[in-house]
């Protein structure tokens, strides 16, 4: 049977997000001695132990918002009184480490799944995000990289999936073509802000999406609020150094509002 540490390195190594949990005190009558630990899955407990019952049961709920991003620390302490706070019969204290693994907290969405977005997200697995990948087309989903980081989604109205994505993604918008980039586009510009928003295309493209803008009625600001084209100036017209030109451009956008973040809370 593995260890916990044996375990944990398979999980960290496979990039599999979890948290792991660890008793770092305890007072009065109490499941667990201290150093005992699980690890937490988005399955739920994958190993070891904090105690069982009503304890471990509120640990992994508290290791799952953490996964899920409802708790925004990457690492809490908590102090419980098992009587009071978990509703266990027993008065003891234990309290408790939570650090999570493998959770990247920068969200991109890239709509298409064609040459291009293989080869963006074939790098784009290799740095601290997490991916949604949106086709109608099952084939190509299925051509996607394997990794816990990427969620292939298969969904023939793309538009209808705009209301339902995180408002810190960054947004690519790499289709079929012209024709199901722009219903995706206005829908964006009609109904959120995303601090990235990019569309694969030429300078002829971004001319003829910046009229749609106009023809659409909507503000004529609207028409900066986008990369087209996409990328930074760098390269050929091969997908992946398209890609790399993306992913560039993408991680400079990253950093600058991470430094106007900081600047801001001094």
């Amino acid at each position: 049977m593995p260890t916990f540490f044996e375990t944990l390195s398979e999980l960290m190594a496979s990039g599999v997000p979890l948290v792991t949990v660890t008793v770092v005190d305890t007072m009065g009558s109490v499941p667990q001695d201290r150093g005992a630990k699980i690890i937490v899955t988005a399955e739920g407990r994958q190993f070891g132990t904090v105690g069982g019952g009503k304890v471990e049961t509120k640990a992994i709920a508290e290791a799952r918002k953490m996964l899920s991003g409802e708790t925004a620390s990457t690492t809490q302490f908590v102090s419980w009184n098992l009587n009071k706070d978990v509703g266990m019969t027993c008065g003891g204290i234990v309290k408790l480490y939570f650090e999570a693994h493998n959770v990247p907290r920068w969200n991109i969405v890239v709509f298409g799944a064609g040459h291009v977005a293989q080869a963006l997200t074939s790098l784009l697995v290799h740095l601290d995000c997490r991916i949604t990948c949106i086709d109608p087309r099952p084939e190509w989903i299925g051509q996607l990289p394997k990794s816990p980081k990427l969620t292939p989604v298969i969904a023939e109205d793309m538009p209808s999936m705009v209301a339902g994505l995180p408002a810190d993604a960054f947004v690519l918008l790499m289709t079929m073509g012209h024709t199901s980039d722009k219903p995706i586009l206005l829908e964006i510009l009609r109904t959120r802000s995303f601090p990235y928003l990019g569309v694969i295309g030429s300078h002829s493209k971004a001319v003829i999406l910046r009229r749609d803008v106009t023809e659409a009625g909507l503000p004529d600001e609207l028409q900066s609020s986008f990369f087209c084209p996409v990328g930074l100036e760098l390269g050929t017209n091969h997908p992946y150094e398209i890609a790399v030109s993306i992913v560039a451009q993408m991680l400079q956008v990253r950093d600058a509002l991470s430094g106007q973040r900081v600047a801001s809370s001094e």
